[in-house]
């Protein structure tokens, strides 16, 4: 009898444990997809939670999926300082953009190319909490940008304004326009008197 309760007590504690070592990992948080122009500079923001303090051993991972799923390619990767790619596609193109003390793990990539369309993975270990979630942005870059629909309102907004403003215009033109023939008129009246 003593057996199993000290057996269904180890299955309660572990249970209990797996619970925790769960709750303790690091969760990463991202924007699920950013579209950025053709030859301009985007910062993508990556941000994290941990149980635990930030650590000396804090790293994080940056990598990219191209959209046509050839390999990934490593991006950029801290551990106590930011270490800028050596070679690949963003050599000299991307830089740290984070602040460790408020949980900001962000990059800024330069120059923004269509061959940077794809996915972004951020991933963050802070010790003890080496598991967690993966955070992953999608890169679109377009030639252009497209004309939404608050594009389209401020277009209105301003039209309808300025159509106001010449109304009002014309509006003030035609009363000085009669004003002067109603006196034209009467100093004409006034002189065949």
């Amino acid at each position: 009898m003593r057996g199993r309760a000290w057996l269904g007590a180890a299955l309660v504690l572990g249970a209990q444990l797996r619970a925790l070592w769960l709750a303790a990992a690091v969760e990463v948080h991202t924007a699920k997809e950013v579209v950025a122009v053709n030859g301009t500079n985007q910062r993508l923001k990556c941000t994290f939670s941990s149980s635990s303090p930030v650590s000396q051993q804090l790293s994080v991972s940056w990598n990219f999926q191209p959209e046509d799923l050839s390999a990934h390619e490593p991006v950029f990767y801290y551990l106590k300082e930011p270490y800028e790619p050596p070679t690949g596609r963003f050599k000299a193109r991307v830089t740290w953009d984070g602040n460790i003390e408020r949980n900001d793990v962000s990059i800024m990539i330069w120059n923004l190319k269509p061959s940077d369309n794809g996915t972004f993975t951020c991933q963050v270990t802070n010790w003890p909490d080496v598991y967690g979630t993966i955070g992953e942005v999608r890169l679109r870059v377009v030639q252009k940008v497209s004309f939404s629909e608050i594009h389209f309102l401020a277009v209105a907004i301003g039209s309808a304004s300025v159509l106001m403003i010449i109304v009002v215009i014309a509006a003030i033109v035609c009363r000085q326009h009669r004003r002067k023939v109603r006196d034209r008129r009467l100093e004409a009246a006034d002189a065949e008197r």
